[in-house]
């Protein structure tokens, strides 16, 4: 089965940090874009972050520019976002996917995965 494989969320308090993990399952990362994505309770889907195939290029959305840094390790088939500074308006379901560029449209990002929970609160 493809898929992609969120990992490293919780419960946190306000300025803290996490690390989440986007693992692949039955393929290789290697030729793909991978973007970050999170959806809050009653909103759309936004986009966090993506990263290109090489790692050559990132970007941010601007409420996480600063405080988030995406990177990714081809040989552990993995895409990390580390995220500093937390808010609670951070809070939301995390999800990755891959597509072939991270100016792709969001209905051409594939591989979705069940998401993680990151709670930002006193």
């Amino acid at each position: 089965q493809l898929q992609l494989v969120e990992s490293g969320g919780g419960l946190v308090q306000p300025g803290g940090s996490l690390r989440l993990s986007c693992a692949a399952s039955g393929f290789t990362l290697d030729y793909h874009a991978i973007g970050w994505f999170r959806q809050a309770p009653g909103k759309e889907r936004e986009g966090v972050s993506c990263i290109s195939s090489s790692g050559g290029s990132t970007n941010y959305a601007d409420s996480v520019k600063g405080r988030f840094t995406i990177s990714r390790d081809n040989a552990k088939n993995t895409v990390y976002l580390q995220m500093n500074s937390l808010k609670p308006e951070d809070t939301a379901i995390y999800y990755c996917a891959a597509a072939v560029t991270c100016r792709s449209p969001l209905y051409e990002y594939d591989y979705w995965g069940q998401g993680t929970q990151v709670t930002v609160s006193s």
